[in-house]
């Protein structure tokens, strides 16, 4: 793994993606069937996502020296599989959009090789200050757009965008 929390590879667009760091499900998180809660998984992407927010230096010392921060506004969550006591889960994140306010990020959570959770989010870029959308200075927008580039390399998923699957009606 390189300083950026990505994976070396030239031969692997996916390895273009942010690594986040290990996740160990917790005890807590278990529900009455012995698996990770529903609740839990929106805790374990937001713990991906954070590490990735700090990568994109968009996190709690971005808020302290700037009095900006993020806010998610959106998210789709995908339960893909099980996850038991004792698990130990990795993530990818994606850059799939930014401008000058907002950021799209798309992070698989995997235990082992298999995709166990997907999340879908919108971030607002917000001055705590000024109760208000801000946009990103410019320091922020050419690393976001730096990374948006290294990311496009690598396909969105399919699903991204789409709703709950069930029919209509």
């Amino acid at each position: 793994m390189n300083s950026n929390g990505n994976l070396a590879s030239d031969s692997d667009p996916v390895s273009l993606l942010f690594a986040g760091p290990e996740i160990a499900v917790l005890d807590e998180w278990l529900d009455y069937n012995g698996h990770v809660t529903d609740s839990a998984y929106a805790v374990i992407c937001a713990r991906a996502n954070e590490a990735f927010l700090n990568y994109l230096g968009l996190s709690a010392d971005y808020l302290a020296r700037t009095g900006c921060s993020t806010y998610t506004v959106e998210s789709h969550l995908r339960y893909l599989a099980e996850v038991n006591r004792g698990a130990v889960l990795t993530s990818r994140s994606q850059l799939v959009h930014h401008d000058t306010k907002r950021l799209r990020v798309h992070t698989s959570v995997f235990e082992g090789a298999v995709e166990v959770l997907s999340g879908d989010y919108l971030y607002l870029h917000m001055d705590q200050s000024a109760g208000k959308v801000a946009t990103f200075p410019e320091d922020r927008a050419a690393a976001l757009a730096n990374i948006k580039a290294a990311h496009d390399q690598v396909p969105h998923p399919a699903h991204l965008g789409r709703g709950v699957g069930a029919p209509r009606g």
